[in-house]
C-alpha cells in the first residue's frame, strides 16, 4: 500500500466519522479497551496509566486523520456526560465502608484541610513565581478536584475551563502514576491513608487507581475526592480576589 493509498483511506475514515458521530464514542471506548489491555500486560504498572494511554491513542487518531477536536467532542460528549453519574456512583463503596470512615473522622478532617490548601497553594505559588498570568493562576488553582468541579470553579474565579480541565487531568494522571511508589518509599502501608491521599490529590483518576489496590483504599479515595471537591468549591470563590 502506497503513501497515497494510506492518505486516501484516512480521509475516508474521517469523512465517515464526521457523518456518524457514534464513531467517536467507539474510538474512545476502543482506546480505553486497548489501554486496559496494555496496562494488564504490564501487571498494572503505575507508569502504564490507562487514561494516559487512552489520551495518546485518541490524540494520535485525531492527528493522523486531521479531525478537529470539536467534531470529536460533539460525537463523544455522551461519555463526558457520564462523568457526573460515575462520580456519584463512587458513594456506593463509601456507604459500604462507612464504619471505617467514622472511626477515622478526625484524621480525615485534618488531612482534608491541609491537603486542599496545599494543593491550591503549591499550584498557584509555583505558577506565580514563574510569572504566570492571573488567568493561568485561576485555571490551575482547582487542579486537584474532579474535572466537572474544576472547570466550573475555574471559570467562576476567572480562569479558562479548558485549561482547568488540562491541569486537572494531568494532575490525576501524574498522581495515579507516582502515588504507589511514593507511598512505598515513605513506608505508608495503611490502605485508608493511601486511598484518601490519592482521592484528595488526584481526584477520579487517583480513585480508580486506589480501587485497583483494595476496596478500602477505594472507599477512602472516594471520600477524599468528594470532600476536597466540596471544600475547594467553597474556598476558591472566597479567595477569587487573589487571582486578579
Amino acid at each position: 500500500m502506497t503513501g497515497a493509498d494510506v492518505h486516501q483511506n484516512l480521509m475516508l475514515l474521517l469523512t465517515w466519522a464526521e457523518q456518524a458521530p457514534l464513531a467517536w464514542i467507539a474510538l474512545t471506548l476502543g482506546a480505553f479497551v486497548v489501554a486496559t489491555w496494555i496496562a494488564g500486560k504490564t501487571g498494572n504498572h503505575p507508569l502504564a496509566n490507562t487514561v494516559m494511554i487512552s489520551v495518546a491513542l485518541v490524540s494520535a487518531t485525531l492527528w493522523l486523520t486531521g479531525a478537529r477536536y470539536d467534531d470529536y467532542f460533539r460525537g463523544a460528549q455522551f461519555i463526558h456526560f457520564l462523568l457526573g453519574p460515575a462520580t456519584v456512583a463512587l458513594a456506593i463503596p463509601l456507604v459500604e465502608n462507612i464504619a471505617l470512615v467514622k472511626r477515622a473522622l478526625l484524621p480525615i478532617v485534618v488531612a482534608l484541610i491541609v491537603g486542599a490548601l496545599t494543593a491550591i497553594v503549591t499550584a498557584v505559588g509555583f505558577a506565580w513565581a514563574l510569572g504566570g498570568s492571573p488567568l493561568l493562576l485561576a485555571s490551575l488553582a482547582p487542579k486537584s478536584v474532579t474535572a466537572p468541579i474544576a472547570m466550573s470553579v475555574g471559570e467562576v474565579i476567572g480562569g479558562l475551563p479548558a485549561l482547568a480541565m488540562v491541569a486537572t487531568v494531568s494532575t490525576g494522571i501524574l498522581g495515579a502514576m507516582i502515588g504507589r511508589p511514593l507511598f512505598d518509599a515513605m513506608k505508608i502501608r495503611d490502605p485508608a491513608a493511601r486511598g484518601f491521599a490519592m482521592g484528595l490529590a488526584a481526584h477520579g483518576i487517583g480513585t480508580a487507581r486506589a480501587f485497583q489496590a483494595s476496596e478500602v483504599a477505594g472507599a477512602f479515595a472516594s471520600v477524599g475526592m468528594a470532600l476536597n471537591g466540596m471544600l475547594t468549591a467553597l474556598l476558591l470563590p472566597a479567595l477569587a480576589a487573589l487571582f486578579r
